[in-house]
């Protein structure tokens, strides 16, 4: 039961309430019903959330094969893996979810506050028992470096307002770094906004144009910084499927990881 922020009205949503209204609105992957839970919590509680997402799961099952095809076009759905970080109730989680045998698999629950370490490590347990021919998606990882350390573990995709969230504060990311336009040494920086960046805000703007756009609110400063770090992201994860072609992504993530997480 949720109650509206916008207008204060109630409603009550279910496995199939959840799933129809996805199917209806033409998502591409509609994700299973589930619960997140938060961090911390503690093992009963974990563990009587997971029994619940799997009891849903059934039921978006059943409801999904019935309704596939009602609008004439093709969709997917994912269920979700949780556990919190318990390692058991991940391992139990995950062969419960990959016996679904859907389209793909997501793993949720992750990214909620959890240690990095911790989240690698939960990620790591669910990718040996996802099978590896669907793919394995990440839901709301991450920073540069999480994605990468998240790929080299097995996972396919991501989803994550990092971008943009980050960007509407003057966080830019970057192949040399982390960049907070905000900051006074950028004031007189007149020279392109990134060299590497493929976007055309990139070439277009100055590094102290844009720090000019944040510190006199202007709105126009955070849709810059936005387009840029989306830019960004899709082409971090073009140059991860290329190195995983080539072979050598191992090698490559370990010598971009920190300069990734370094401030500028």
């Amino acid at each position: 039961a949720f109650q509206s922020h916008i207008d204060g009205s109630h409603h009550f949503f279910t496995p199939e309430t959840a799933i129809e209204n996805q199917i209806s609105i033409g998502a591409d992957i509609i994700m299973a019903f589930d619960e997140c839970t938060p961090f911390p919590c503690d093992y009963d509680y974990a563990g009587r959330s997971m029994e619940l997402t799997h009891k849903w799961l059934k039921k978006c099952c059943h409801y999904f094969e019935k309704t596939e095809f009602k609008y004439g076009y093709t969709q997917s759905m994912f269920p979700i893996v949780q556990g919190s970080v318990y390692k058991d109730l991940r391992v139990e989680s995950a062969h419960e979810i990959a016996s679904s045998n859907q389209a793909g698999n997501a793993i949720g629950g992750l990214s909620v506050g959890e240690p990095h370490d911790i989240m690698y490590e939960m990620t790591g347990v669910v990718c040996d028992i996802l099978p590896e021919e669907k793919p394995r998606y990440l839901m709301g990882v991450g920073t540069p470096a999480n994605i990468l350390e998240c790929i080299a573990l097995g996972v396919d995709m991501f989803d994550c307002v990092l971008p943009t969230r980050n960007g509407r504060n003057g966080m830019l990311y970057t192949w040399e770094g982390i960049i907070n336009i905000k900051n006074e040494k950028w004031k007189n920086d007149f020279g392109i906004l990134d060299p590497l960046g493929l976007v055309f805000a990139d070439k277009q703007y100055s590094k102290a144009y844009l720090r000019h756009l944040f510190i006199s609110n202007e709105m126009l400063g955070p849709q810059i910084a936005s387009l840029h770090n989306i830019g960004f992201y899709m082409e971090l994860m073009k140059q991860a499927g290329k190195k995983i072609e080539e072979g050598i992504f191992s090698e490559w993530k370990n010598k971009v990881v920190k300069k990734l997480e370094s401030k500028i």
